[in-house]
């Protein structure tokens, strides 16, 4: 379903985990973040993108390679690719692909679109890499720490960021890749803040935001959660660690298990 509109942005999100899926209209591009998750919820991101088109070129924007994240990349055939160098090498593409095979297997569902994993027509290199599409100005900084191929991405002028797995409304850091990298990639959000007229924050999963203070809450609220369960592990402070789990939102097994492997990678990295 929609969630947020305006004259360029139409933000849909999923029932599933609130993930979000973004398209932006300029004069002379149809931009596709992240489309996602279930059959129909694809189908009425397709059926709006077909709709509003026209003669623009198509782009389609991967902000990682975590499954639900690609899960959509076949419904658009005709779009240019937009990644990461390290998506495009991603070294465990089969395994992402049969974990998408897995779920739709387990829930019976049927696609209309092949899936397989994004093959990339444009690959960002380089931190603050930029691509300019007639008068848009895309803007690309790597975003390691969640996963090792993040891109965070600012639209200008629509002054607005595509953050990937970062800063939700309500999601604490999950780190599949590692602490340190995740520090610093909050340090970049807290550059672009400063360096960026941003208007318009679309999170992967959540809710978007217009406003500053609560940009910079969330980037707090990261920032301060990894700190603290950086300190408790390093402390071994069992009581501290277990309090940091209670802190995550609609907890469930799922939170569970990545707050363990938040706390593994964190002890592997600071030999604990």
């Amino acid at each position: 379903m929609i969630i947020y509109q305006n004259e360029h942005t139409t933000v849909f999100q999923s029932a599933l985990y609130q993930t979000t899926s973004t398209v932006v209209l300029t004069k002379e591009m149809v931009l596709i973040v992240d489309p996602n998750w279930l059959p129909n919820e694809v189908d009425e991101i397709r059926s709006y993108v077909d709709s509003v088109k026209g003669d623009r070129d198509l782009y389609l924007l991967f902000t990682h390679g975590d499954f639900d994240h690609i899960i959509g990349y076949k419904a658009f055939p005709g779009a240019k690719t937009i990644g990461s160098y390290e998506l495009s090498c991603h070294p465990k593409k089969d395994y992402k692909i049969s974990l998408i095979q897995e779920f739709d297997r387990k829930h019976y569902i049927h696609r209309k679109y092949p899936v397989e994993f994004p093959v990339l027509d444009i690959i960002i290199s380089k931190d603050a890499e930029e691509l300019r599409i007639g008068d848009t100005l895309l803007t690309f900084y790597k975003s390691p720490g969640h996963t090792p191929d993040g891109l965070f991405t600012i639209i200008e002028p629509l002054g607005i960021w595509i953050t990937g797995d970062y800063l939700s409304d309500f999601e604490l850091p999950f780190i599949y890749h590692s602490a340190r990298a995740y520090k610093e990639t909050m340090n970049t959000a807290s550059q672009i803040l400063d360096q960026h007229n941003i208007e318009l924050l679309i999170p992967g999963h959540g809710q978007v935001t217009i406003n500053t203070a609560e940009m910079k809450r969330r980037l707090d609220m990261s920032s301060d959660h990894l700190e603290r369960l950086i300190n408790a592990v390093i402390a071994k402070d069992e009581s501290a660690i277990a309090a940091l789990g209670d802190e995550h939102a609609f907890k469930s097994s799922f939170t569970e298990e990545c707050h363990k492997e938040n706390i593994r990678i964190i002890a592997q990295e600071y030999s604990i």
